[in-house]
């Protein structure tokens, strides 16, 4: 089995939608966990019916997806960020994704992403990411990062910080194998970048970077990127 864990926090306006897209693949063996994290609006009973399971959780990504991870079923975890879509044929998606963890030679990995938005820069954007993720082998939570569930438990799970938990995982996974680096592609919301202007938020998320490898703690950082 393949579990799915989405972390929400204050997304009635979208959540509906993004379970919906989700339906088909609890035929297929997938389970699909949603952890909240002390949601003040109607993202709990919009999700609800729409979810395996439906857990609570101390706000925070990563401790949401290790709450969802600690109750999943599945021998794979996949961590989809709620507005982030899987690629349009979900089903092979997920195929791809089982049949490329079965070798021992990847035991985790990520999609492509592309972003959605109305700025001709994000074709560009995403372009970058994806080149950077294939030659570092670091994912970010924006592309949908799968791993199995042993590997995932020898490493510790993500670290408990409030930012960078995606990168701090890829890194406790990369001493394992290498990354699948899937070329289809997940699509994420651009509404931050564009809520708060693409270059400032270029250079907002290349400083962080920057000062997290400069060993600057995450705390920190997360006043700055609020």
């Amino acid at each position: 089995m393949l579990s799915i864990i989405l972390p929400v926090l204050n997304e009635a306006e979208h959540i509906a939608a993004s379970l919906t897209r989700l339906q088909a693949l609890r035929a297929d063996d997938v389970e699909l966990i949603v952890v909240d994290g002390g949601s003040s609006d109607d993202t709990v009973r919009l999700a609800t019916p729409l979810a395996d399971r439906l857990v609570h959780a101390h706000r925070g990504r990563a401790r949401q997806m290790n709450a969802g991870a600690a109750l999943a079923k599945g021998d794979i975890l996949l961590f989809l960020h709620a507005d982030t879509e899987l690629p349009r044929d979900a089903l092979n998606a997920m195929q791809e994704v089982r049949e490329g963890l079965a070798s021992p030679a990847h035991a985790w990995g990520r999609f492509d992403v592309r972003i959605e938005g109305r700025s001709r820069m994000f074709v560009l954007i995403a372009a970058l990411m994806n080149l950077r993720s294939r030659i570092t082998g670091i994912a970010t939570g924006d592309q949908a990062i799968f791993v199995r569930r042993d590997a995932f438990n020898a490493v510790g799970g993500f670290p408990e910080q409030p930012l960078m938990e995606d990168i701090e995982l890829s890194r406790l996974l990369k001493s394992r194998t290498k990354p699948l680096c899937l070329r289809e592609k997940v699509t994420t919301s651009g509404r931050r970048w564009e809520k708060y202007g693409i270059w400032r938020t270029i250079v907002l998320m290349w400083r962080l970077r920057l000062l997290y490898w400069m060993g600057i703690p995450a705390e920190r950082l997360a006043k700055a990127y609020r």
